[in-house]
């Protein structure tokens, strides 16, 4: 029993790239369906008195590309179940045709058969013209549906149906914002139509000057180099992003939709801020537990949550997330002169030098009332009060405001504790708050001479807390008590003992290494 619906590649433009079995099912079709009647092959088919049927007088009434390939797929179907037909589509019907998949779901939903006979594309006809080998590896986007996620500039790029000049005017708006103005690319017009072909070389902000580019226009953008700035040349020009978020993007972009997640949807900058620091700080203990599979997954969880509020600018017209990364892209290259340009560094010392020059010329700020601005502006005051205290005192390090060796804040941390017992002494709470936070910001400078994190160093004092206490809760439950029912003293001797217990372990684990 024939299939109800038989889908045929005409091939890349020329009767010559028709397969013998398209042929024949072409001259053997009951009733013949072709998508247009645009394409080269379709002459020789009237020559041959082949009678057909095309679509191309939809093209004029669509309102979008979307909805006219869903009324072919539509139309196809109700004359599939009438008996049935032929439909012929150009090149091959599986490279860049979007009536086929439609036309294929909805045949799958009317329980009708289908069968596909293949057609050259016009990749094949291509390939020797760029002298290019596709086993390498290449993107294959669609120039009416092209948006700048799609592209990754990393990878040799093929964009098709660029059907006119103003197709070609927003290709090349989209493709400049990832690739140089001048970036070489190669228009391909009838690849393999004899007496039709066309092929020129040209830096892409020409791509709309040319007259001829029609319905059978493709065009190859050549991947950028890894290397992703030659000196000598302008950063802006050789900025490279290469997008591999964007599966993830698409499940967000789905999840914030009309017909997506009713909890996502009602989020904002403001109410995500607790779970950006939620996720940073659960990275950080994946780093401390040496767990890369965990550090994976705490990395992709911190990751959703840039790309979340890089969505939501994008929806207010902010911008974007390849501005994201272009951001950080352009800065990096700009803090590392040394590297990307011809500056000299003696070291790392040097390295942050020149790094805080580079920020205070970046952040391009007028003079104060008072003069200069000052070197600790730009902190942020939302950071963690230890991790902010020892920002500080580094950035005072680099002019020279610094203790000679560590005994200066050793000094001074006798000195605040001194101030901090007369505090308490006389009973004046606004001194103990002052002299208190005076004792932690020299404890914080003696931290940064024995080049101990003191976030770090808090943080696991703070676990060693939980572990001893958790087991004398343990202790105090095999025993039939509370700890409120203990004495102050049994606690004590409880915690005592959770220390050598802790210690004994330790020691054990050295002596297995």
């Amino acid at each position: 029993m024939a299939p109800a619906i038989e889908i045929v590649g005409l091939g890349a433009g020329s009767p010559g790239h028709l397969t013998l079995a398209g042929w024949q099912a072409l001259c053997s079709a009951r009733r013949l369906f072709l998508r247009t009647r645009i394409h080269p092959t379709v002459e020789y088919l009237e020559k041959e008195g082949l009678s057909f049927h095309s679509f191309d007088d939809l093209y004029e009434k669509a309102t979008s590309f979307d909805t006219l390939y869903a009324d072919i797929a539509h139309i196809l179907c109700q004359e599939a179940l009438k008996g049935p037909i032929t439909f012929a589509v150009p090149g091959h019907p599986f490279v860049g045709e979007r009536v086929v998949p439609l036309l294929l779901e909805a045949a799958k939903k009317e329980n009708l058969e289908v069968s596909i006979i293949a057609g050259t594309s016009f990749l094949e006809a291509m390939y020797p013209l760029l002298q290019m080998d596709p086993a390498q590896g290449f993107l294959l986007l669609d120039a009416l549906a092209l948006q700048e996620e799609d592209l990754m500039p990393g990878k040799e790029t093929i964009v098709t149906q660029i059907h006119s000049t103003f197709v070609a005017s927003d290709v090349k708006l989209t493709l400049m914002e990832q690739y140089p103005d001048d970036h070489e690319v190669v228009v391909v017009r009838a690849a393999g139509v004899e007496g039709l072909e066309k092929v020129a070389k040209l830096p892409l902000y020409e791509l709309d000057h040319l007259s001829w580019i029609d319905h059978l226009t493709s065009l190859y953008v050549p991947s950028l180099p890894a290397r992703i700035f030659d000196k000598g040349k302008k950063q802006d020009d050789l900025v490279h992003r290469e997008s591999s978020v964007r599966p993830l993007m698409d499940v967000m972009k789905t999840l914030l939709g009309p017909e997506g997640c009713p909890w996502d949807r009602k989020q904002t900058h403001q109410s995500l801020k607790p779970y950006l620091i939620e996720e940073a700080y659960e990275v950080l203990e994946a780093i401390d537990e040496k767990d890369p599979q965990k550090l994976q997954d705490e990395l992709g969880d911190l990751l959703l949550q840039v790309l979340f509020h890089a969505l939501l600018a994008t929806e207010k017209g902010h911008f974007g997330m390849g501005d994201v990364v272009q951001s950080i892209t352009e800065k990096m290259i700009r803090r590392h002169p040394h590297v990307f340009g011809n500056v000299q560094v003696s070291g790392a010392d040097e390295v942050l030098l020149n790094w805080e020059a580079i920020k205070a010329q970046e952040k391009g700020q007028g003079e104060k009332e008072k003069g200069q601005p000052s070197l600790l502006d730009a902190l942020t005051v939302t950071l963690p009060a230890l991790l902010r205290a020892e920002k500080v005192q580094k950035k005072a390090s680099v002019v020279g405001f610094d203790w000679i060796d560590w005994q200066g804040p050793r000094d001074k941390v006798m000195e605040e504790w001194k101030e901090l017992v007369e505090a308490v002494d006389l009973g004046d709470e606004k001194a103990c708050q002052e002299e208190l936070g005076d004792l932690l910001f020299a404890v914080v400078n003696i931290a940064r001479f024995l080049k101990v994190n003191p976030e770090e160093a808090l943080q696991r004092t703070t676990d060693k807390f939980i572990r001893r206490f958790q087991y004398i809760e343990d202790v105090c439950r095999k025993e039939g008590k509370t700890m409120s029912s203990c004495s102050l003293a049994e606690l004590d001797q409880k915690w005592e003992e959770a220390k050598r217990r802790e210690k004994m372990d330790k020691n054990q684990t050295k002596r297995e290494k």
